[in-house]
């Protein structure tokens, strides 16, 4: 197959904007619904005017799909690739948006939900491994985090999309918004199709040469025998062959301890996932403007356009990683992120007790606070430590298990939102303001001094020796600033990449 002939920095680029585009396709599909259902229009009328019960199934069944395609990655992910994953999953979304797109019935709506859901579970438990396996451990994160910019992204193009159509009669105001995902769908499979799968997953998988050709692409280097090509080749098949001692891949690895500690990383995974769902964030993402109208009293016109200035503000607020994800780590970031999240649910919760026109307007305004503190740490940060935080032998099945509790905690909350705000109004406010509190202390003693280890600007292979300290918490208490293991010298991995002038200045005295 034809594969682009970028080099170095630009091959970094490639792959990024191959990455951002499935994840801006997630943001697209994860706010598309939220302005067209909860309201008397075309859809309501389509479907029956369902009642909130059935509104967030509607929305909450895609996160079921999620699942089973994260569920699918998990036991044949490894066996089929990174790139291959990803265009299988943009194969199913398009398919997906093709039920979605010409759905008559309810049942047929829900078939094009888990349909679509499913291919998006491919790529979400696909993409961050794939991004993480194609750049230095100096610029990972600024990466992942672009990816969640560019979802944040994609749930703006959505809520406008859908404010814009929601003046038009007809079909049109809804089966337009759902149906334009298969432009994303498709230029994701484009994409996908023309760039090369992960170096490390071609070599633990026995493609040793299609691997070092892809490591002297990135490399920027001509010839695979080049010393830095040699020298990143032979770091991961040292790393490859300390996971492997054992013999196959065994399920009951994920459940081991010793020096590698599966278990270990595999409870971080879910953690962080967990923790990020019952934030509340996709309350607002999915749910923004039936938040505004049903808790807060505001005109559907008005909780619309609120709607899309609340993920306005969250997509200026992702852009914040870029900056410090990198610069000052992963654990800081989550404890501010934590701690923010709590006080404004809460003064919002408070807020919205005085049942005063003034006060709803107040709260309106924490929620857009609280998007800022969610861009922060809570966005990017869970796509990206599983990632991290796993070894390549497992990396696959680690982040697709992260994945499925993503997706099934996202469900439990979308399912239960639309009834919950009909039965207990703004008092739902009050359950995540209680779920954000439980998490300051959790991120900040469990976190950030006992059981998270730091991992920003370490190398894989540098990760994959994180927890060899040992003990109930793998080194990170005695570790300064949870780092269990030094960052070596600078790797020359992805030499010329988004860090050129850097990289140029380290190693400007090297000839390719």
């Amino acid at each position: 197959m034809w594969i682009v002939p970028f080099r170095g920095k630009y091959m970094v680029w490639a792959i990024t904007a191959c990455c951002c585009q499935g994840f801006l396709l997630l943001g697209y599909d994860q706010g598309v619904m939220s302005g067209i259902i909860g309201a008397d229009n075309q859809f309501g009328r389509d479907f029956g005017h369902p009642n909130p019960t059935t509104q967030g199934t509607i929305v909450a069944i895609y996160d079921i799909g999620c699942a089973v395609g994260s569920l699918i990655v998990f036991f044949w992910g490894e066996s089929i690739g990174r790139k291959r994953m990803i265009m299988s999953g943009a194969t199913v979304m398009l398919i997906g948006t093709a039920i979605l797109t010409s759905s008559k019935t309810l049942a047929q709506l829900y078939v094009g939900r888990i349909v679509t859901g499913i291919g998006n579970g491919f790529n979400s438990s696909s993409i961050p491994v794939y991004q993480s396996e194609t750049c230095r451990g100096a610029i990972r994160g600024r990466l992942v985090c672009l990816n969640s910019t560019v979802t944040i992204i994609g749930l703006v193009i959505a809520y406008w999309l859908d404010f814009g159509l929601s003046f038009v009669d007809g079909p049109i105001q809804w089966r337009l918004p759902i149906g334009f995902q298969a432009f994303f769908a498709l230029c994701l499979l484009i994409q996908g199709a023309t760039l090369p799968d992960s170096p490390r997953w071609l070599i633990a998988h026995g493609r040793r040469e299609e691997g070092a050709h892809v490591i002297s692409m990135l490399e920027d280097r001509d010839s695979v025998d080049h010393p830095d090509v040699q020298q990143v080749l032979a770091e991961i098949e040292a790393s490859l062959a300390q996971e492997s001692a054992g013999g196959p891949f065994r399920y009951m690895e994920l459940f081991e301890g010793g020096k590698i500690q599966n278990f270990r990383r595999i409870c971080l995974c879910i953690g962080i996932n967990v923790m990020q769902q019952f934030t509340g964030s996709n309350m607002i993402n999915y749910l923004a403007p039936v938040v505004y109208q049903n808790t807060m009293g505001l005109s559907r016109n008005l909780s619309l356009i609120l709607g899309g200035f609340t993920s306005v503000t969250y997509m200026f607020a992702s852009f914040i990683p870029l900056w410090t994800v990198d610069r000052y780590g992963r654990r800081p970031l989550l404890m501010i992120s934590a701690a923010g999240l709590s006080l404004c649910f809460t003064l919002a919760s408070i807020l919205l007790s005085t049942g005063t026109k003034g006060a709803a307007f107040g709260a309106t305004a924490m929620v857009f606070i609280f998007q800022i503190f969610l861009g922060i740490g809570y966005l990017p940060i869970p796509w990206l430590y599983p990632a991290e935080i796993s070894t390549t032998r497992i990396r696959a099945r680690g982040s697709a298990i992260s994945s499925f509790f993503n997706w099934m905690c996202v469900f439990a909350v979308v399912e239960m939102t639309p009834p919950a705000i009909a039965n207990i109004s703004w008092r739902v406010f009050i359950i995540f303001a209680i779920f954000n509190a439980c998490w300051v202390p959790l991120v900040c003693i469990f976190m950030g001094i006992l059981f998270f280890p730091e991992t920003h600007s370490l190398e894989l292979e540098e990760i994959d020796a994180i927890f060899e300290k040992g003990g109930i918490t793998g080194g990170v208490w005695e570790s300064p600033g949870g780092r269990t293991v030094s960052k070596s010298h600078p790797k020359p991995l992805l030499k010329g990449s988004v860090e050129g002038e850097h990289d140029k200045s380290l190693d400007g005295d090297r000839e390719k």
